[in-house]
């Protein structure tokens, strides 16, 4: 196939799939979302099967990516839900954390134009003397941050879906057509063989046997 095929595509998508996913890893991996975390790993593991797939012709990983890829729809379509509060979701639940902290997203601080304000706790001693107040002048608020990188995670994967139907029929047709012609089977050189080494055969029975040599004789009277 041609450099701007759909198999091309389709190495370029997951390559894309997998750059943005080690993004969003790194800011749940700062932000403690387990349930998250854990995805984005199965995630990377199933684009770079579907990758290697894509590379090395094997349509059966290019399935388990394509499966893949309408589950990843349905999480990141929940994670939509859960910080839009759709649902009875609550974006202030510690769902995503499997209740083990009560942590939120790293953009909940961190976002474009935040700042964290900070104020003692009296009568508490410790070593953290310092308990989270506010955030306040955010540009942005952080639950729509999370529904832009679940929005384009859903885009790239129906995209990469598609082509990835579409590459699968490639390669079974493309093995379909070889094996029509007898690629695969190895009976035709057999065949082809074995009319040779039989004449072959017969000729050299022939020369040992004594009829052969009778013969040979007769011809040379």
């Amino acid at each position: 196939m041609g450099c701007c095929t759909g198999r091309c595509t389709l190495i370029f998508l997951c390559t894309l799939q997998l750059l943005a996913a080690l993004e969003r890893q790194v800011f749940d991996f700062l932000g403690y979302q387990w349930a998250p975390i854990l995805a984005n790993f199965l995630h990377i593991i199933i684009v770079i099967l579907g990758l290697f797939g894509t590379i090395q012709y094997r349509p059966r990983y290019i399935v388990v990516y394509a499966i893949w890829t309408a589950i990843w729809v349905t999480w990141n379509i929940f994670i939509i839900c859960f910080y839009l509060e759709v649902g009875g979701l609550s974006k202030d639940s510690e769902l995503l954390t499997f209740n083990i902290s009560r942590h939120q997203s790293w953009w909940s601080e961190n976002g474009p134009g935040c700042v964290r304000k900070e104020a003692s706790m009296s009568g508490i001693k410790g070593l953290d003397s310092h308990s989270y107040i506010s955030v306040i002048g955010c540009a942005l608020e952080y639950r729509y941050i999370e529904v832009m990188h679940s929005s384009f995670q859903i885009l790239i994967a129906l995209v990469g879906f598609v082509y990835a139907c579409y590459v699968v029929s490639v390669f079974t047709e493309e093995e379909d057509s070889f094996d029509f012609i007898g690629g695969f089977d190895p009976f035709p050189l057999y065949h082809v063989n074995e009319k040779p080494t039989n004449l072959l055969f017969k000729q050299t029975y022939l020369l040992i046997s004594p009829t052969g040599f009778s013969g040979m004789e007769g011809m040379n009277k």
